[in-house]
Formats: structure tokens, C-alpha cells, sequence
């Protein structure tokens, strides 16, 4: 289908979006990629009347790795996250889980910022981000304000940003231990049934930290501080992974769609969160 007619605009700062943003209210989107913005308009699933392009907006594209902390821009793509040597020697999941999102194409122009500011739950990098206890830097006419991952997503679709907020922004600490992001998708290109994003610090050999967060398998990314604990001071074996997923199972929330029902979800999750805790394990 094609979109209704729309005003296009490409402000070359942020300054410039928030005046359009303030002018033109609840009828301006911003895109970042337009993965997920353009279908919408197209099946008539978003009605927008002002459509505001960041790809010309400065800054918004840098990939800082410093020796404590990860930054990037809103408008880094997730190309760009595979391609980063730095960025995968000090977050390799961040590339592990780009590497299993849609097909190169989509990749090339798909951004990590879309990515999150969406509120799509079955979008891979909220959970991620969660897993990683990012944080989004959101700015608007008030100024900046920094906001958990594991707090900006309210239900599908809906989060804590403002109407007149743009997000520009993720940082999160330097990831430490093993790592593993697993997902199942019924063909490349489609949402994950469900997806897992795992880091574990090991100490001798037990765990002394973990991190877990799931996709699509509620109406917002899922991290579990339940599921986690349950391998603390474990040494990860059959029970305590077992223990996890039992917790995690406490905290989905999975509907019934063409992906399968409720039953068939609920076991592929606890298929793919074993996997990805082992693997994690094994990289710890």
C-alpha cells in the first residue's frame, strides 16, 4: 500500500527537530532507520502528517568504547555495530545479536536508536539493552534526561518518552564475563519466537553475576532479576539452569499468534534461554 500524504522535513540538528516536534504536536513522528515507521504508514497502521528524517542530524552516529563505558549514537546502524572492531572486542554480544537481525539490507539502514525508541516487543535490542543495563538519553524542550532501559518500556508500543522527546543516545557499562544472545525465528528476516540475551561473571567456579533479559514473549522486553539469581553462587549446572528458566517463566507473559500458541512459545523459550546460559557459561 501507500502511505497518506505526509510533510517531509531533515533538520541537520537536534535543536531543529525539537522546534518541528513543539510545532506540529501529536501529528510528528521522527525517523531514524524507517524500518518500522514506513510499514506502519504504508498499512495505514500510523497516521502521520509531519515526518521528520534525522539522518542529516550531526552527532548522532558516534561509537564511543571507553574503558568503563559504551556509548553510541541513535543513529548508529546496526551495520555499523558488526563492522566496529573496538565495540566487538568490548561488548561481542552487541554483534552477536545485530548479526541474527532481519537480513544485511535491512541492517545497512536499520538503527540501534529506532531499534529501542520503538517500543516494539518484538524488536532484539530492548532486550539486549536491558541485559546490559543501558540507559537512553532522551532530549526534548526541557533539556536531557537519562533513563533505564529496564524502565523505559510500558507496555507495547509505549514508553517513557515524550511526545517531544527524541532519543539520541545509549551508554551502558563495559559488559564483563561470558555472553550469549540466542534466538529462534521461523525464517530470516521474521521476530524471534523468543530471544535471549545473557551475560554471566564467573568467580573461580561459580557464578557471581548474572544478566538476563527475553524478546517478544510479553508486551515489553523481559529482564528477569529472578531468573539471574537463581545462578548466583551456583556453578551453573543442570538445576540452577533449570531454576532459571523456571523463574523467567514466571515473568513472560506470551500471547497466542502466528508464531504459535501460548504452550509451544513457552517451551521455545526455555529451549533457547537454556542454550543461551550455557553458552554463556562456557565463555565466562
Amino acid at each position: 500500500m501507500i502511505p497518506a500524504a505526509f510533510e517531509y522535513y531533515r533538520p541537520r540538528d537536534i535543536g531543529g527537530v525539537i522546534a518541528l516536534l513543539e510545532e506540529h504536536g501529536d501529528d510528528a513522528r521522527v525517523m531514524a532507520g524507517g524500518h518500522s515507521l514506513i510499514p506502519m504508514m504504508k498499512l495505514r497502521m500510523a497516521d502521520v502528517a509531519h515526518l521528520i528524517d534525522l539522518q542529516d542530524v550531526s552527532g548522532l552516529n558516534a561509537i564511543e568504547v571507553g574503558s568503563d563505558s559504551i556509548r553510541f549514537g541513535a543513529m548508529v546502524t546496526q551495520a555499523e555495530i558488526i563492522d566496529h572492531d573496538a565495540l566487538a572486542s568490548a561488548a561481542p554480544i552487541l554483534r552477536e545479536a545485530a548479526l541474527q537481525i532481519a537480513d544485511p539490507q535491512v541492517r545497512y539502514m536499520g538503527t540501534v536508536g529506532g531499534n529501542v525508541a520503538n517500543g516494539d516487543p518484538g524488536n532484539d535490542m530492548p532486550g539486549l539493552m536491558q541485559c546490559l543495563d543501558a540507559r537512553f538519553t532522551l532530549v526534548g524542550p526541557g533539556g536531557e534526561r537519562s533513563v533505564a532501559a529496564r524502565e523505559f518500556y510500558e507496555a507495547a508500543y509505549m514508553t517513557a518518552r515524550e511526545d517531544e522527546e527524541v532519543l539520541t543516545a545509549i551508554s551502558f557499562p563495559l559488559p564483563r564475563g561470558g555472553y550469549a544472545y540466542e534466538k529462534q525465528k521461523r525464517k530470516i528476516g521474521d521476530y524471534a519466537t523468543a530471544a535471549a540475551a545473557v551475560q554471566i561473571e564467573k568467580s573461580g567456579d561459580t557464578c557471581a553475576s548474572a544478566s538476563i533479559a527475553m524478546t517478544n514473549l510479553s508486551d515489553t522486553p523481559v529482564f528477569s532479576s529472578a531468573a539471574g539469581a537463581a545462578l548466583v553462587g551456583t556453578q551453573v549446572d543442570a538445576e540452577a539452569i533449570k531454576a532459571a528458566v523456571s523463574a523467567m517463566m514466571e515473568d513472560i507473559d506470551p500471547t497466542e499468534d502466528n508464531r504459535g500458541p501460548v504452550a509451544f512459545k513457552k517451551h521455545v523459550a526455555g529451549v533457547i534461554l537454556t542454550r543461551a546460559i550455557e553458552r554463556a557459561w562456557s565463555r565466562a
